[in-house]
């Protein structure tokens, strides 16, 4: 029986690692690319800080600045008292892990595709790695019974969700049923600096559904109870003046006069189930608050009887 071209190099060279490869590696480029790739597959690795290294263990630097760090001024007397930042690092260990596979010759001459088989499938194991290296990051657990079917996976480190548990801040809901206590108790038992408007709940599909029927039964009091629904979306922008908080002080010069992109959230003033009036709140940021630079413009309604024929 013939043998292929494939099989003549393992029966003489015996496996190919990347020490005897001079050629068709990744070049560093290509594989910064792939893990980007990959980083991007979902959303959450997208929310994640990314640090690529070569070295296989070490550590990551940090630094940060402590709280409540002002103090009174006297003029012409110093105390000696200087702020300091705070410097650390978290030490890592690589573990190394395979994605292998395998397209025949005759399978991208014969496929529907052709030769863009390969990019497709390509384009497939990278989203992949995305989502595991994500089901990794929040339910790795190397002490995973070797019993589990998913040890194999499971034991390759330990996520958050174990991290977490071993020295986070955790609140037990005791199996309760999902309400607003939920959410509420786990922001009291976050320090302050953490609650800062940038803050964002990440919960499985699961709960996420959960969350949902809670709302659909709490909204338009249909359980006898008020409830407020709100969905984000990207606002508009419009071409706004940013507010000058020291415009009375500044000389003419130093008074912005360029107009830059602001995003825009407008709303409706209800009172006893009737409208009252317009809000304008505008933004640098896409989640327009205080915490964000956000401020509150001057709105005009203008309410007037229109005649029969006439255009505004």
């Amino acid at each position: 029986m013939p043998i292929s071209t494939r099989g003549i190099i393992r029966k003489a060279a015996g496996a190919l690692t990347t020490t005897g490869v001079s050629s068709g590696l990744l070049n560093p480029e290509q594989s910064r690319q792939f893990m980007r790739q990959a980083m991007e597959a979902t959303p959450l690795t997208q929310l994640v800080r990314h640090e690529m290294r070569r070295a296989r263990s070490g550590e990551v630097d940090k630094i940060g600045i402590a709280g409540r760090i002002l103090r009174g001024k006297t003029e012409d007397t110093d105390d000696g008292y200087r702020a300091k930042p705070t410097f650390g690092q978290v030490d890592y260990q690589t573990v190394a892990v395979r994605l292998p596979w395998e397209i025949t010759e005759e399978t991208l001459r014969e496929n529907i595709e052709g030769q863009g088989l390969e990019a497709t499938i390509t384009n497939l194991m990278t989203r992949q790695v995305g989502i595991d290296q994500e089901d990794l990051c929040l339910n790795g657990d190397t002490a995973t019974e070797s019993t589990d079917p998913d040890y194999d996976f499971l034991k390759l480190n330990d996520g958050w969700v174990k991290q977490i548990a071993m020295g986070g801040h955790v609140v037990d809901h005791a199996g309760a049923a999902m309400s607003l206590d939920v959410f509420y108790k786990a922001l009291r038992s976050l320090p302050n600096k953490y609650n800062n408007g940038r803050l964002r709940w990440i919960m499985s599909p699961h709960r996420q559904q959960e969350w949902e029927r809670v709302i659909d039964e709490f909204a338009n009091g249909r359980a006898g109870y008020p409830f407020i629904v709100q969905r984000y979306i990207r606002p508009f922008k419009t071409d706004t003046l940013p507010p000058d908080a020291g415009i009375l002080d500044a000389p003419d010069g130093a008074v912005a006069s360029e107009p830059v992109p602001y995003n825009n959230m407008n709303g409706l003033y209800l009172y006893n189930g009737h409208f009252q009036g317009v809000f304008s709140r505008l933004g640098p940021h896409p989640t327009i608050s205080k915490t964000n630079d956000g401020m509150t413009a001057a709105s005009l309604w203008v309410d007037c009887d229109v005649p029969d024929g006439l255009e505004l």
